[in-house]
């Protein structure tokens, strides 16, 4: 899964990787080392203008909330709960296969947090019986520092009770595709603890290398089969994994001292 991950870079750094034609300074969120769900974060898509006379995609910079609103949900509470969508069954899930035809994103992210748990409770967790509990947390990201571009949704959600004109009319929330974890060897793996991102969590985040971004972005490509092919698990050996501070555990720790690399993990946590 994904349900924390860390977003350090500027939009301007942003706007020249994924060759950004529309940004809103407005919209300009501060670095964040501990995203969250509900929390605003940045996502890059293609789409028309709003109002403009030209039809064609424009590719944005946007800030979009994290945990995805379906355009038919009474209401916005479960958005916290819709932070991630299988790749397995985005294509049919009523909650995610309109967007999925017609409304994806890339969600860009330094690496993502996740939490180490012992073999027999990440089974149980697979078949549905059992909570994963915290334990010692792993940042992953890839080796050579490049973004780590998620695979992402995004849907618009119209609040009814307000008018056209308010600022909170429209919500437009967005989700994370994931796939299963690697089980290939790490690029980069720590001194003692996993040596695959299968070992430390069965599922990750889908990332999109750059080769995939145009094809993944484009509105005009709406057939789930065709789809389908563009979510494949990048190349193993891209990614390293080290152990960090458990602080990254509270949603209020913020900084960039939750990225420190420990040199091993902290007492009481081993893996």
């Amino acid at each position: 899964m994904c349900g924390r991950y860390a977003a350090s870079r500027r939009p301007e750094d942003l706007v020249g990787t994924f060759d950004i034609e529309k940004w809103e300074p407005e919209e300009t969120l501060a670095p964040d080392y501990n995203v969250a769900p509900t929390k605003q974060v940045y996502a890059v898509l293609d789409r028309p203008l709003k109002d403009a006379d030209d039809e064609r995609p424009v590719r944005q910079l946007r800030s979009l909330t994290w945990g995805l609103v379906p355009s038919w949900a009474k209401s916005p509470e479960g958005g916290a709960r819709m932070i991630n969508a299988r790749a397995e069954t985005v294509h049919e899930k009523p909650s995610y296969r309109r967007a999925f035809a017609a409304r994806r994103c890339i969600v860009p992210a330094d690496g993502y947090y996740e939490w180490v748990t012992g073999a027999q409770e990440r089974d149980l967790e697979v078949e549905g019986r059992k909570k994963r509990p915290r334990k010692q947390p792993y940042f992953v990201l890839p080796a050579d520092g490049s973004v780590f571009a998620m695979a992402g949704l995004y849907e618009f959600w119209r609040d009814r009770t307000l008018p056209d004109d308010h600022p909170r009319a429209w919500w437009v929330t967005c989700s994370v595709i994931t796939t299963e974890a690697e089980t290939t060897p790490l690029a980069v793996a720590p001194a003692e603890g996993p040596r695959s991102l299968a070992d430390i969590h069965p599922r990750m985040p889908l990332m999109l290398t750059p080769d995939r971004w145009d094809a993944w972005l484009d509105p005009a490509r709406t057939d789930p089969d065709d789809l389908r092919s563009l979510l494949q698990p990048p190349p193993a050996g891209l990614m390293r994994a080290y152990p960090v501070s458990t602080a990254v555990s509270n949603v209020r720790n913020n900084g960039p001292e939750l990225l420190k690399e420990l040199e091993a993990p902290e007492e009481g946590t081993l893996f």
